[in-house]
């Protein structure tokens, strides 16, 4: 068996406008007002630090232990409103589906923490179509350690060796070369045009291309 295994945010799901409002609330917290907009999707995408720290810098107020005091308000705003604007991207879980009709096994490996990443797939409606779902905090170490990767292909009962990393990232693709697997990266997110620059094994424009493409590099 072989295993296909998702990033979240920017891959499965534009989760960019929930995680910007979180963001905003720290802000807003500050005295700041809403610092980041919807120019800032690829900022969000990054996760919670990223994003306050742009939105510091932009004010020329930039300062770490602002940045460690707010991580955890934007986490429980985020928590308190995950899925406001949060939306799967088109065709997604019709390509899973033929996926799994054609025998591999799918999970989720993100950067997001796992309750976070628990809480959004099962507000999505999805959860149960995902094998596995390994976070930032589910192991010691993060993508772009590879650990993490193998993780949710062990918890599919697939070879940790034998599957693909679909993703949006400069950290999936890296993820995906220090584990000796395929990388898939999609342009249909913020950062989509600097994907090519990646050389991924592949690019995908389209869910729907994803049954073919991962048949090309999987069998």
């Amino acid at each position: 068996m072989t295993a296909v295994i998702f990033d979240l945010d920017g891959t499965l799901a534009d989760t960019s406008g929930d995680l910007l409002a979180s963001a905003n609330v720290c802000f807003r917290d500050m005295g700041l007002g809403d610092v980041l907009g919807s120019q800032d999707a690829g900022v969000a995408l990054r996760g919670g630090r990223a994003m306050l720290r742009k939105g510091l810098e932009r004010v020329g107020q930039l300062d770490d232990a602002v940045i460690d005091r707010y991580y955890p308000m934007l986490l429980e705003a985020y928590g308190a409103a995950i899925c406001v604007h949060t939306t799967l991207y088109p065709g997604a879980m019709e390509a899973i589906a033929t996926l799994k009709s054609h025998g591999h096994a799918v999970g989720i490996c993100t950067n997001k923490p796992e309750a976070l990443a628990e809480q959004l797939m099962t507000d999505l409606g999805v959860r149960d179509q995902f094998g596995s779902l390994v976070g930032a905090d589910t192991l010691p170490v993060r993508k772009p350690n590879p650990e993490p990767l193998f993780e949710a292909t062990r918890r599919l009962g697939v070879d940790p060796h034998a599957c693909l990393l679909v993703g949006d990232s400069d950290t999936d693709r890296n993820t995906a070369r220090a584990a000796g697997v395929p990388s898939v990266l999609v342009t249909f997110g913020p950062s989509g045009e600097d994907m090519a620059a990646l050389d991924p094994e592949a690019l995908l424009d389209d869910y729907a291309a994803l049954p073919s493409v991962v048949a090309a590099l999987l069998g």
